[in-house]
């Protein structure tokens, strides 16, 4: 098997992911996986579609990602991871769909309007 390269997005956060077989290696910025995502939650969220498909141990990841927060980063890191092993084999499509994996969240920050004080927050009204 060749190495899968796929691309995954979330906020302004973009995943680049090199995919290949190994032991189960992720590294994210040629940092440890563990060690860039500092929180059980975020750690959950990269290795959730390789335990739902029981790869955990079989591929080595490597990972690029820039823009966003930590959050957004590791949310793209799944979609990117998602979208490799539904390329390597279509039998986890039928896992990984249910779940809302292969779902590319559009949810942005909506921008600021001119006149307020933040997106929808408008500046205080005096009436005098």
């Amino acid at each position: 098997m060749d190495t899968i390269h796929k691309i995954g997005r979330r906020k302004t956060a973009v995943a680049r992911i090199y995919l290949s077989e190994g032991k189960g290696n992720i590294t994210v910025n040629d940092k440890a996986y563990d060690s860039y995502f500092t929180t059980d939650t975020l750690r959950y969220k990269v290795l959730q579609p390789l335990n739902l498909t029981e790869n955990a141990e079989n591929f080595d990841i490597k990972a690029k990602v820039f823009g966003g927060g930590i959050t957004g980063q590791a949310e793209a890191i799944r979609l990117a991871i998602t979208r490799a092993l539904v390329a390597i084999d279509e039998e986890n499509k039928s896992v990984l769909k249910p779940e809302g994996l292969l779902t590319r969240d559009p949810r942005m920050v909506e921008r600021k309007k001119f006149g307020q004080k933040k997106a929808r927050k408008k500046f205080q009204f005096s009436k005098r």
